[in-house]
C-alpha cells in the first residue's frame, strides 16, 4: 500500500493577528510545520498551534526561518554556516519546549522559505541545518526538497530524511522549484495540482516547465493553508489520494 505524508506550514499569526486557517486545515493533513517566531509566529501562537496539532493527532515539526518578519523569511540572508547552525538550533529548541510542555513529541524539522531554498543548493548551509537537527535529536526527521543538498546532508549524518514535493509549485528541469519571482511559479488550477501530486506519488516523476519528465521521489507533500480555498482544496486532495489507493499518514508513525 502506498502512503504519503501531507504537511502544511502553520502558526504564522502574530499576537492578535491570525494568518491562515490552521484549525480547519488540521483534519486533512498528517503533519504541521510550526513557525518558530523568527519569520512568523510568536510564543502564544506557537503554544496554541502545538495544542491544535495534538488535538487532531497531527505530527508536529519545527519550521525555522531567517529573522526576517517583514519579508516573511523569503529573502535571502548571507549568514555564516555557524550562524545558520545557531539560528536553527535556537528555533527548534523553542518549539520543542512548547511541545514537551503540552505532553507531545517533536516529530520533524523543515526549514522555511529562503533558508529552505538556499539549503537545497548550498551544501555548507545544508550541513549546518542537519547538524543542528541531529544534535537536538538524531531521531528527528529532516524535511527537505527531494534529491537536494539538504536531504543529502541529513542522510550523511544518519538522520531520517523526508524527501518533499510541493503540490502547487512548478519545477525546473533540474528538479528545483521555479522561483516565486517567476510568473509561472504557482499552479492555480486545482485539478492540475491534484494531477501533479498523483503523478509524483504514483509514478515518481514531475513534468517540468519545459515539458521534460523529471524523476522525483516523494515522502511528503507540502500544501498551503493560506489560500482563499485552502481548506476545500486540502479536502479534495486528501480524498483524491485515498480514492487512488494512497494512505495519508505521517512518516514513521
Amino acid at each position: 500500500m502506498t502512503t504519503i505524508d501531507l504537511n502544511c506550514d502553520m502558526g504564522e499569526g502574530f499576537g492578535r493577528y491570525s494568518f491562515g486557517v490552521d484549525e480547519q486545515m488540521m483534519p486533512y493533513i498528517s503533519s504541521a510545520n510550526i513557525a518558530c517566531g523568527f519569520h512568523a509566529g510568536d510564543f502564544s501562537t506557537m503554544n496554541q498551534t502545538v495544542q491544535l496539532a495534538l488535538k487532531h493527532n497531527v505530527a508536529i515539526g519545527a519550521h525555522p526561518g531567517f529573522p526576517d518578519r517583514q519579508g516573511f523569511g523569503r529573502r535571502e540572508m548571507m549568514m555564516l554556516p555557524t550562524e545558520i547552525y545557531e539560528l536553527v538550533l535556537y528555533q527548534i529548541g523553542a518549539l520543542q519546549a512548547f511541545v514537551q510542555a503540552n505532553g507531545g513529541k517533536l516529530h520533524h524539522v523543515k526549514p522555511h522559505g529562503a533558508l529552505y531554498n538556499m539549503a537545497a543548493q548550498n551544501s555548507e548551509i545544508a550541513e549546518a541545518i542537519a547538524k543542528a537537527v541531529y544534535q537536538i535529536s538524531p531521531n528527528l526527521i529532516l524535511y527537505g526538497l527531494a534529491n537536494s543538498e539538504l536531504t543529502k546532508a541529513g542522510e550523511r549524518l544518519g538522520l531520517p530524511v523526508a524527501h518533499e514535493v510541493f503540490a502547487d509549485r512548478t519545477y525546473q528541469p533540474n528538479g528545483t522549484l521555479t522561483p516565486r519571482t517567476e510568473p509561472n511559479a504557482l499552479i492555480t488550477n486545482e485539478q492540475l495540482v491534484i494531477d501533479q501530486v498523483l503523478h509524483i506519488v504514483r509514478h515518481g516523476f514531475v513534468r517540468a516547465v519545459d515539458g521534460t519528465l523529471v524523476p522525483i521521489h516523494a515522502d511528503t507533500v507540502c500544501i498551503h493553508g493560506d489560500g482563499e480555498k485552502a481548506v476545500l482544496f486540502a479536502d479534495k486532495l486528501n480524498k483524491a489520494l485515498v480514492k487512488n489507493g494512497v494512505t495519508v499518514r505521517a512518516l514513521n508513525t
